[in-house]
Formats: C-alpha cells, structure tokens, sequence
C-alpha cells in the first residue's frame, strides 16, 4: 500500500513562503508516473480539499484560492512532488497532505502549515 510522507510545513508570518515536498517511496516508478499527482488540505473543523494537481507531463491545476501565489511541482525520477507557497495567508493555515489527483493512496501524517498574521 502506498502512502505518501509529506515534509516541510511549518510557522511562518502571513506574506511568508514555504516550500512542501512529498515522496511516495513505496510507489512502483513507472505507476507513480502515470499518475496525476495532487496536493490537498484540511483546515480545523472543515473538509480536506483538492488545491493544486500536476499530470505526468507537468500540466498543472489549481484551485482558485491558491492560483497565482502557489505552485506544484514533480520529481517522476525520485517519486517526489512539491508545494512552493507564496505570499501566504492565515487562511492557508491547515494540515497539507499529497495523494494521487483521485486521493487512491493511503492518507500520510500530512505536514502542518500554520501562516501567523
């Protein structure tokens, strides 16, 4: 079963940047990248949502609340994907997970992003 580690999350000041990756170390390569490749989160009290997607040939997706200040990335040869958040907002605050763009893996930990104001 696949379940990736996400890594990088942190306490930074609203305008702030921080940078997430993720591996999927248990994923067979060639399916890793087949995969759309996605980055969710989950606020306190509210539903895990979908922010960004990147497809195996790095076309990428985002949601409206994070378009223009965030931006996914991937690494197909190390099974890694990544998460360079800019200009960050309190209400970027949430636990950040990765999974594939249909959320079919395992749920990791996650890695807490908390943007003081």
């Amino acid at each position: 079963q696949v379940q990736p580690v996400e890594s990088g999350g942190g306490l930074v000041q609203a305008g702030g940047s921080l940078r997430l990756s993720c591996k999927a170390s248990r994923a067979i390569t060639s399916v890793f990248n087949s995969k759309i490749m996605g980055w969710y989160r989950q606020a306190p009290g509210k539903q895990r949502e979908l922010v960004a997607t990147i497809t195996r040939l790095s076309s990428t997706n985002y949601s409206d609340s994070v378009k223009g200040r965030f931006t996914i990335s991937r690494d197909n040869a190390n099974k890694k994907i990544y998460l360079q958040m800019n200009s960050l907002r309190p209400e970027d605050t949430a636990v950040y997970y990765c999974n594939t763009g249909t959320g079919e893996w395992s749920w990791g930990q996650g890695t807490q992003v908390t943007v003081s104001s």
